[in-house]
């Protein structure tokens, strides 16, 4: 049984909702928050305690936090009614599993220092499904007693592995250098997928070899129902992807590391915002998944895609 230490969670998106039911199904105490309750509530029914604000998680000895930028980071822990307000107890480690900059991360470290807490770095690699499936990895850099403390909460949410990588911000970079690979392996995933489905290889028989082959991964095969079915449900969005990678092409610059590859991906993938003006609803367009990325470069390929309908195997099946 997992020791009781009492546990915040802020964020229940598509990723934070499954990391902490995994928390909570491993015996911990864990408290919730998510700015629109109606998301929590379920995880409520399951056993979590939903807190009203986020000063009622003042108390928790470790806050877990997952969301979508630096920004929104920067407003839950230090903004108006936020976890460090109003004076009083603050968690003595903060664990965030984000994907942000390495200067706002190593910010809010240097501010929740000066409050006598530490800041430990903890992005993930996987999505929803994954987590699921129990299959999720996490890397974690900072304090090296704080990344022991949470490691085994961590191990709880990502059994598959968690890897502690230094001090300070490293885990950032891992998690950016990870994230810049997602957008070059699925832009390169899509091309020669449709190469071979152009010349005539169904698109199902094509990716079953590559995931048999050397080049075969559990993303490419998590990915392959998607690109054979043209089923676009949301795992990841083009527009976070662009972020990542635009947060590693600067990263490249600052360290004089040249990425022409991933230079090129992000152009083709900004291709995919040019390619959503000419839906129905753009915006809607745009909230679906990355791999979506596939019907913008099939018309610049002068293809018209359509469902192979097969039941393709994901990888991740128990």
């Amino acid at each position: 049984m997992a020791e009781k230490k009492k546990i915040g969670w802020i964020g229940m998106g598509r990723m934070g909702y499954p990391m902490a039911e995994r928390l909570l199904k491993a015996g911990y105490d864990v408290s919730i928050w998510n700015r629109t309750r109606s998301k929590a509530e379920p995880l409520g029914k399951a056993g979590a305690k939903i807190a009203g604000n986020l000063v009622e998680l003042k108390e928790v000895e470790v806050l877990f936090s997952i969301v979508s930028t630096g920004k929104d980071l920067d407003q839950v822990y230090f903004g108006k009614n936020s976890i460090t307000g109003h004076g009083g107890k603050i968690p003595k480690i903060f664990v965030d599993c984000s994907t942000i900059a390495v200067e706002e991360s190593a910010a809010i470290r240097d501010r929740l220092s000066q409050l006598g807490s530490e800041f430990v770095a903890a992005p993930v690699s996987g999505n929803a499904k994954v987590i699921k499936a129990g299959k999720l990895s996490a890397v974690i850099s900072g304090n090296e007693a704080a990344c022991k403390t949470v490691t085994p909460m961590l191990a709880a949410i990502a059994p598959r592995g968690v890897s502690y990588v230094g001090e300070g911000e490293l885990a950032r970079v891992c998690k950016i250098a990870h994230n810049v690979m997602l957008g070059v392996v699925i832009e390169n995933l899509i091309e020669i997928t449709l190469l071979a489905n152009k010349m005539g290889v169904p698109r199902h028989a094509f990716l079953a070899f590559i995931n048999n082959s050397v080049m075969g991964s559990m993303f490419t095969a998590y990915k392959s129902p998607a690109l054979v079915n043209l089923d676009w449900t949301t795992t990841f969005t083009p527009e976070l992807l662009r972020k990542d990678i635009d947060l590693g092409l600067s990263l490249g610059r600052e360290w004089d590391v040249p990425m022409p590859v991933t230079a090129a991906t992000r152009e083709l993938l900004q291709s995919h915002f040019g390619a959503a003006t000419l839906k129905p609803n753009p915006k809607e367009y745009l909230e679906k998944d990355f791999s979506a990325l596939m019907e913008t470069m099939a018309l610049a390929a002068g293809m018209n895609l359509t469902s192979e309908n097969k039941n393709v195997p994901s990888g991740l099946e128990s």
